[in-house]
């Protein structure tokens, strides 16, 4: 679960990591009040989930409250398209006004799973305002790392080593280091799969602050977490994922044509690649899981074919907790119910397989059995109309 930046700030100041004072607008009214209560010389900043606001013009400085208001106007209710938004950009909804401070440098934090070691990783460089995947790909040596060990959380030498590697002066060393470690506990405390400061700001006085905050939840802990819950902005989601979530569904949209519905992600992964293998090219990722029941079927179904964009269904699933006769028959009611008028490619294995096929050639549909993934990928692409 992602969240907006003011709410990231907000959970980071409540275990001490400094944050510039700011208020949350959901009106231009609310802006230049909270601009008058900063003192007047403030920046305004877009608030939806995804980077790169500034390029688009989502973020801008104002000397005064006036300046505020006129800011506020033209970015509350925008269209924002950044890199990470895709063409169709993202709807201005809410703005954080905040205080200026005096810059003096901008640096980079941030915490995330190594799946090569099974670590958590604390990340730090003196690259901070820039696009980390930029350092890291073109400047891998600028980025600093300590591994943080299970129970134990980052250490006060590690933080030390860190703020000096990234250039932190002397001054400011200690400020830097407990943000640093307060960082690190609120990420392990929260079950957070992404916590980020970028950039980490240096003033010119010795101060550091968190001018930018990302945080992302992990969803299988949210149970420990149901606080954290309220600060879901289902607006800044896409309504086919929002409605997958309510029956347990993970579906992510993507900008293919072949839909694909699988029970297991190691299957979603290979189900798209063999797609774009065969010269096709993927509409979503939808895993159903392995204790799915028909009605779960019959829902994934509509939300698959919610999509315009979708030409054909491949249905990839291996029958073990989820019976090939159970997915069948949620298949046959979705297109009875449904009427669904795309093409359906059908490959399964496993439990109940051949009761299965029975129950999809006396439904008096015309489906598509595969045999073999490579044989479904291939007469996916071609009832979606061939190789793209």
């Amino acid at each position: 679960m992602k969240i907006h930046e003011y709410q990231a700030k907000a959970i980071l100041a409540k275990y001490n990591v400094p944050v510039p004072r700011g208020k949350v607008a959901f009106t231009v009214a609310e802006a230049e009040a909270a601009a008058q209560e900063l003192g007047g010389s403030v920046v305004v900043k877009a608030q939806i989930h995804a980077g790169g606001r500034g390029k688009g013009g989502g973020v801008k400085v104002a000397k005064d409250a006036a300046e505020a208001k006129v800011l506020a106007e033209k970015i509350l209710g925008m269209t924002l398209v950044t890199h990470q938004t895709g063409p169709e950009g993202r709807l201005v909804q809410r703005l954080l006004i905040e205080e200026t401070l005096p810059i003096d440098k901008e640096l980079y934090l941030g915490i995330v799973l190594d799946r090569g070691t099974g670590k958590i990783i604390f990340m730090a460089s003196a690259a901070g305002g820039m696009e980390i995947e930029e350092v890291a790909a073109h400047t891998p040596e600028a980025i600093l790392k300590e591994v943080i060990e299970p129970g134990i959380g980052l250490l006060p030498y590690q933080a030390r080593k860190l703020a000096f590697g990234i250039g932190i002066p002397t001054p400011a060393i200690n400020g830097a280091v407990q943000a640093m470690m307060a960082l690190s506990k609120a990420c392990l405390e929260l079950d957070a799969s992404l916590a980020e400061i970028n950039p980490f700001m240096l003033t010119k006085d010795n101060r550091v602050f968190a001018l930018d905050a990302k945080i992302g939840f992990d969803d299988n802990a949210m149970f420990r977490h149901k606080d954290l819950a309220e600060l879901r902005d289902i607006n800044e989601e896409d309504p086919l994922e929002v409605e997958a979530s309510k029956y347990g569904l993970n579906y992510i949209k993507l900008d293919g044509n072949i839909a694909c519905m699988v029970n297991g992600a190691g299957l979603a992964m290979g189900t798209m690649d063999i797609i774009k293998y065969a010269g096709g090219s993927p509409a979503n990722f939808l895993d159903v899981g392995g204790g799915a029941n028909a009605e779960q079927v019959k829902n994934a179904f509509r939300i698959l074919l919610g999509d315009p964009a979708v030409k054909a269904v491949l249905i990839n699933i291996f029958g073990g907790i989820l019976r090939c006769d159970t997915l069948a028959n949620g298949v046959v009611s979705a297109a009875r119910d449904l009427g669904i008028s795309v093409p359906i490619v059908i490959r399964m294995e496993g439990t109940n397989v051949e009761l299965g096929r029975q129950v999809l050639e006396e439904s008096g549909f015309n489906f598509i059995v595969a045999d073999g993934m490579k044989d479904a990928a291939e007469k996916v692409v071609a009832a979606a109309g061939g190789k793209q």
